[in-house]
């Protein structure tokens, strides 16, 4: 029976730590924004908006993206230092195989198993809270913005609003993401919040 450094299921984590996020996402750039085209006039009525974007660039918005670095770094944390015990445990116990019987090395050694199999496990429902947890807060900020996009579209005297993914090219001055931005670094900069816990009974109610 030999022993290897557990790699414990932080795959799951550490891809979401380097993985792009909601936020980096929106944050980034159109891609269209880098070439030069010359639109025709505005048509009236018709308005444009990405609401990721309008997420990813308000102040509200980057404050999420920020917090969720912070919570992710602190689960990491907590795992890998799990993660680094269980490895040093597996390690003592291999150098001590040969002082050991055959019983005893193969019942510390299923201890480790069980361990390692708990510490995955755990990696998996600490990944699934940290998606829960992105999930709820950019909710939080698609409820607060929503009634401020049906103000610009009623100020702009919009007909008909399109999501900038369903346009290929469109008139910037159609679009009415800035002024959402504005009007919710006017409402709301931040709240606090923190893991979801999904290993928690609900509350009663």
């Amino acid at each position: 029976m030999t022993f290897k450094p557990i790699a414990a299921g932080l795959c799951a984590v550490a891809a979401l730590t380097a993985g792009s996020s909601a936020f980096a996402q929106a944050a980034a750039p159109a891609a269209s924004a880098a070439r030069t085209v010359t639109h025709g006039p505005p048509i009236a009525g018709m308005c444009i908006i990405s609401v990721e974007n309008a997420i990813g660039a308000s102040t509200v918005g980057r404050y999420v993206g920020t917090r969720m670095k912070q919570i992710v770094a602190q689960t990491t944390a907590e795992l890998t230092g799990e993660k680094n015990a269980l490895d040093a445990d597996a390690k003592t116990l291999e150098a001590q195989r040969a002082s050991l019987d055959q019983t005893t090395f193969e019942q510390r050694g299923s201890a480790l198993q069980v361990r390692a199999s708990a510490l995955q496990r755990k990696a998996q429902l600490r990944d699934r809270e940290l998606q829960a947890t992105e999930q709820k807060a950019v909710g939080r900020i698609g409820q607060e913005m929503d009634p401020l996009i049906q103000q610009v579209y009623q100020q702009k005297g919009c007909s008909v609003l399109l999501q900038r993914t369903a346009v290929v090219i469109g008139n910037p001055a159609m679009d009415i993401t800035a002024q959402v931005i504005t009007a919710m670094n006017g409402k709301l900069t931040q709240f606090a919040f923190d893991r979801e816990r999904l290993d928690q009974p609900p509350a009663n109610t």
